[in-house]
């Protein structure tokens, strides 16, 4: 990489860093949007609730508590230009105790304070008609009928993919080392494969924002990592419950929730732990029974039987208390969007246009909006056509007529469209991510094999060489006999 300039580089391609890029791109700009990991969504956007909160829980006159109410309306509009599921099932925050039926009445003056429409305080008969397997302690819960429910890392891929598609590039496996300044301006950033002169940058770097910003002295906010366990159960159970359901939160945030998916299955958690390592993404025993525990004074009828995996995440606590989005007081050029806490992905549309404003101020509202700019993109998904629109598609393209997933109805060609797309899957758990194969019951036991086979064969190169999630996450390694060829073919 030599010689390498942008107007504008965003550091970190999770959902805010890849809706800014997106919303920058609407602009006569030269983008770089850099991200150290192998993927986009590889860090809290692949490991988070996937909430499109209403707005409630916020403090009233937080910037968390304006981008949440503003991103939230905006989200059928995101949703149908880039294809990506979203329902908006609302969501029930259910009390146990007179106590808590006190706090359901403070979150409401919150939430209508915060501008939250058609907010409700239900009595435990009039939830129960509407959630029958809700616990027989609930006496009452506050309804947020705006409340939805997004898949977090098909959000982030294609704001990503829509980004790419309007000429912002993107730089995989590039991490920054320090930025540049000169006499008290941003001049670009040092990664470990070169030198970025810019203009602009963008500080979206998730739990390491902190660590970004003191890169030029700045020491205003620390992000804690606080890391959230859940579960996720098989489809079958993904009909227990029509919204997502709260307890009455904590100070420790909004609890241990129960959901259906955009995709059916029925998600339980998070925790809420505070750690020191931003790496710690290990799920423990004792979380994910206390996950179970509090389950059940909500909702009965679950059972831990339908578990077909777990997993955590780390979200990003700011000392501030709350999101963390200026322009730097001694750097100018810099602008940090980091303690991206939640409500970050229901905020993030919203942010993403903040975000433009603040570049717009910078240039003195000189920016020239791109009459070629395209919001939207399109995905198809084999198992939501119909019967007709199926057998059109594999009379195009045969490999649309061979199922590699069987659990989640994923054709070969959906897989090779993942790797061919603009932001395309190079591991296995990239094309987890962007088609679900070996997301479902069987989590990949029978068609992992065959996804890695076809990820060889598009990218170029030996099984072998394949990895889950890019770096040395090698999946095979080695050889021995084919049982049909006889020729060699890789061992696990």
């Amino acid at each position: 990489m030599k010689n390498l300039r942008a107007d504008v580089v965003v550091i970190g391609a999770g959902v805010i860093g890849s809706a800014i890029a997106r919303e920058l791109s609407r602009y006569q700009l030269d983008i770089i949007l850099l991200e150290k990991e192998a993927d986009v969504a590889m860090g809290t956007s692949k490991a988070n609730s996937a909430i499109v909160h209403a707005g409630f829980d916020n403090k009233s006159g937080t910037l968390a508590a304006k981008l949440n109410v503003e991103g939230n309306a905006m989200f059928e509009q995101v949703a149908e230009e880039l294809d990506v599921p979203f329902k908006r099932i609302g969501s029930l925050v259910v009390a146990t105790n007179e106590e808590e039926l006190k706090v359901l009445q403070e979150l409401k003056a919150r939430g209508d304070a915060n501008g939250v429409p058609n907010l409700e305080i239900l009595s435990g008969e009039e939830v129960r008609r509407m959630e029958p397997n809700i616990a027989p302690g609930v006496i009452g819960a506050l309804h947020a009928p705006t409340g939805g429910i997004v898949c977090a890392f098909q959000l982030t891929i294609g704001y990503a993919e829509n980004a790419v598609a309007n000429g912002v590039r993107l730089m995989l496996e590039t991490k920054v080392e320090s930025l540049a300044t000169e006499d008290g301006r941003i001049t670009g950033v040092v990664t470990n494969k070169g030198t970025i002169k810019a203009r602009y940058v963008i500080n979206a770097a998730g739990v390491f924002s902190d660590d970004i910003a003191r890169m030029v002295g700045e020491d205003f906010f620390t992000v804690k990592p606080r890391r959230g366990q859940y579960f996720l159960l098989d489809k079958k159970a993904g009909n227990t419950v029509s919204h997502t359901i709260f307890p009455t939160p904590t100070k420790l945030g909004k609890g241990i929730l129960i959901s259906p998916t955009v995709d059916g299955n029925l998600l339980m958690g998070p925790t809420a732990e505070d750690l020191n390592d931003k790496e710690d993404v290990a799920t423990t025993r004792e979380g994910l029974m206390s996950i179970l525990e509090k389950a059940k004074t909500m909702v009965g009828g679950i059972s831990p039987r339908d578990a077909i995996t777990t997993y955590s995440g780390l979200r990003a606590q700011p000392s501030t208390g709350d999101f963390v989005i200026q322009h730097s007081g001694s750097i100018k050029g810099l602008i940090h969007a980091g303690g991206m806490k939640s409500p970050g992905l229901a905020s993030s549309p919203a942010v993403a246009k903040m975000i433009v404003e603040m570049v717009k101020e910078a240039e003195n509202g000189n920016l020239e909006e791109k009459k070629e700019f395209n919001p939207r993109r399109k995905v198809i998904r084999f198992h939501a056509l119909s019967p007709t629109e199926q057998a059109e598609l594999v009379a195009k393209d045969p490999k649309y007529g061979q199922i590699i997933c069987r659990c989640e109805t994923v054709t070969e060609g959906e897989i090779v469209d993942a790797i061919r797309r603009p932001v395309g899957a190079t591991n296995l758990d990239g094309i987890k991510r962007r088609t679900r194969a070996g997301a479902g019951r069987c989590q990949g036991g029978f068609c992992s094999p065959r996804v890695l086979a076809i990820l060889s064969r598009e990218l170029g190169v030996p099984m072998e060489e394949v990895t889950k999630f890019g770096g040395n996450s090698i999946l095979l390694y080695g050889k021995t006999k084919s049982m049909l060829t006889g020729e060699g073919g890789p061992e696990c």
